[in-house]
């Protein structure tokens, strides 16, 4: 059988499941439509028809439309709860979305169409969790002795789900996604958890705790975010992986540097990073923790020393990454745009230029957004330094778009540092249009 047959096999048998024949799904994809207040679909037997196709050995593709219709219809179980998790329904009908050949793209647009919808109506994480993980979660909470790992593996999944979403759902959603997660792994650690799982607990832990402490920083809590990171850091010290510290310091580093608490305390942070780094196991985490270093010492007028750790981080990224622990932490992409920062604080603004160009061409996919607009809010920067001060607006004004659309507070703080390098040319009608911007879509 051939991905597109299985596609609609997986099709056929998850509306069986439902116990609906191609009749009754017809009229729930119907019902379903007008609970949306959505335009009217064209009659049953119509429906019915596309129904059948979408199943027939040679199949077509659900158009957009129905494809919504479909999430929000597989969204919820037959009882009405909302799961979105792993081996849930509406994660099955995606993976059958993708044999059918639809694109990872359109695919991760419905899954943040539906994860928004579940914040819009203040669903939590219950919404991601597997079927059948919320009773065994409610009985590891109220006895921690009762802990499995299944419990561990859906709490493991919402941080991952949540972390995939960034850049693609608004930070402050994400929070109340995330929070009870937290929450959860906190109470757990606290509980007589059998021994064989303190382990893998503690990793969720930390992966939850660092991302909590990022997501309260970009929303503007500084006390929490501190507290988050100071509990992830106790965590990850316990266990017998320091890039997993590494890690913790790195993004804790980001948050004091971007908060402008002056270089020291990001430096220090990230010294510890790039010595739990050089014990670890993963390369890519000693990478980016050089390049963090580098960046730092360029911010500090400190060229050679720059260019002494951006040699280390290249060293690291082109080492033979086959079994790296955390093969998603960094890439060649990211690791242009320090390079990009650096030639900006001590180098040549043409060459920064270029460098971030080539980065933001390269972090394109959705949990890479943020990413990308700090990058490119650099590259105006460097426009800037290259006297092209109207060419920079028009870069910034899609980084506007981008950061009002993740609402993260590090893009917009370098978005006011980049416009008061306009300064210069204030009374500028292109620069009263990047005022205008920056005021209707980030109120600054």
């Amino acid at each position: 059988m051939d991905d597109r047959a299985a596609g609609a096999a997986a099709l056929k048998q998850l509306r069986k499941r439902r116990g609906l024949s191609l009749a009754a799904f017809a009229r729930a994809l119907i019902t379903t439509a007008e609970g949306l207040h959505q335009p009217p679909l064209p009659a049953a037997s119509s429906v019915q028809r596309s129904v059948a196709r979408w199943e027939a050995t040679k199949p077509t593709m659900p158009d957009e439309r129905h494809q919504l219709l479909l999430a929000h219809l597989y969204a919820r179980t037959p009882g009405g709860d909302l799961a979105l998790g792993a081996g849930s329904d509406f994660a099955q009908y995606l993976e059958a979305l993708g044999l059918l050949g639809e694109s990872e793209r359109r695919i991760a647009e419905l899954r943040t169409t539906l994860l928004r919808a579940a914040t819009d109506t203040g669903g939590s994480m219950l919404a991601l969790l597997a079927p059948g993980v919320h009773v065994s979660l409610a009985a590891a909470l109220h006895n921690p002795a009762r802990t499995d790992e299944q419990t561990l593996a859906g709490l493991a999944s919402v941080v991952a789900d949540v972390d995939a979403e960034v850049g693609s759902l608004p930070m402050v959603r994400l929070q109340l996604l995330l929070a009870p997660a937290v929450e959860a792994a906190r109470r757990l650690l606290s509980g007589p958890v059998p021994e064989p799982l303190m382990a893998r607990l503690r990793e969720v832990a930390v992966a939850g705790m660092t991302l909590a402490g990022r997501l309260a920083f970009e929303t503007r809590d500084d006390t929490a975010s501190r507290a988050l990171y100071a509990e992830a850091s106790q965590e990850a010290g316990k266990l017998a992986e320091p890039w997993r510290l590494a890690s913790v310091h790195m993004s804790h580093a980001l948050t004091n540097l971007y908060a402008r608490r002056g270089l020291d305390e990001a430096r220090r942070l990230v010294d510890e990073a790039v010595r739990a780094a050089r014990t670890g196991q993963s390369t890519l985490v000693r990478a980016r923790a050089h390049a963090l270093q580098a960046e730092l010492a360029a911010r500090a007028g400190h060229k050679r020393q720059a260019q002494a750790a951006l040699g280390l981080a290249w060293y690291d990224m082109e080492a033979d990454h086959a079994g790296d622990p955390a093969p998603t932490s960094f890439s060649p992409g990211h690791l242009r745009g320090f390079e990009g920062v650096c030639e900006l604080f001590v180098g040549d603004p043409s060459e920064a230029h270029d460098r971030f160009a080539r980065s933001a061409s390269t972090l394109s996919a959705p949990r890479e957004r943020v990413q990308q607009t700090i990058v490119k809010t650099d590259q105006a920067l460097a426009r800037i330094g290259l006297d092209e001060p109207e060419a920079a607006a028009d870069l910034l004004h899609d980084c506007v778009d981008a950061a009002s659309a993740t609402g993260g507070r590090v893009p917009a703080l370098r978005l006011r540092r980049a416009r008061q390098e306009l300064r210069p040319w204030r009374r500028e009608d292109w620069v009263a249009d990047l005022d205008d911007h920056l005021m209707d879509a980030l109120g600054a």
